[in-house]
């Protein structure tokens, strides 16, 4: 099921999303920013984008074509607004849980091809950033109960 249209984070942009469903914003957030993290280093490897497919499918359900990764990462939603720009005015929708949910995949996304590059890196840190993660967040620690 391909959601590359990106209709909630187009709402998002728009501010007329109202009481839209947070699940369909968290799905399309978290597509969003990894498919544009293989492009992170202007070096797609089928590796990484295997890899976005595993995680798309594991934590939403739902499955992504190679094509449909590849038009996704090359979205033109960005033309209004910049991916910054459009994560922080998800990120006042989406739950803690969600937002370490989607640092957590882009953090292991970034090592799947084994090389650590600069861009990734500073994608990662905009991704964090424009999500308001705190350093705990992005350190993937959390309160736990007994």
């Amino acid at each position: 099921m391909a959601l590359i249209d990106f209709s909630t984070i187009k709402e998002l942009i728009s501010d007329s999303t109202g009481g839209k469903n947070k699940e369909v914003l968290f799905k399309e957030v978290l597509l969003l920013v990894l498919a544009r993290a293989t492009r992170a280093d202007a070096n797609v490897e089928s590796i990484e984008v295997i890899h976005v497919q595993n995680a798309l499918k594991e934590i939403t359900g739902d499955e992504f074509s190679e094509a449909d990764i590849l038009t996704a990462a090359s979205s033109e939603i960005f033309e209004t607004q910049s991916l910054e720009r459009t994560l922080a005015n998800a990120t006042k929708k989406l739950s803690e849980k969600d937002r370490i949910t989607i640092l957590e995949c882009l953090a292991s996304l970034i090592r799947a091809d084994t090389f650590v590059r600069d861009p990734e890196l500073e994608f990662f840190n905009h991704v964090a950033t424009a999500l308001r993660a705190s350093p705990s967040e992005v350190a993937g620690l959390s309160v736990t109960t007994s």
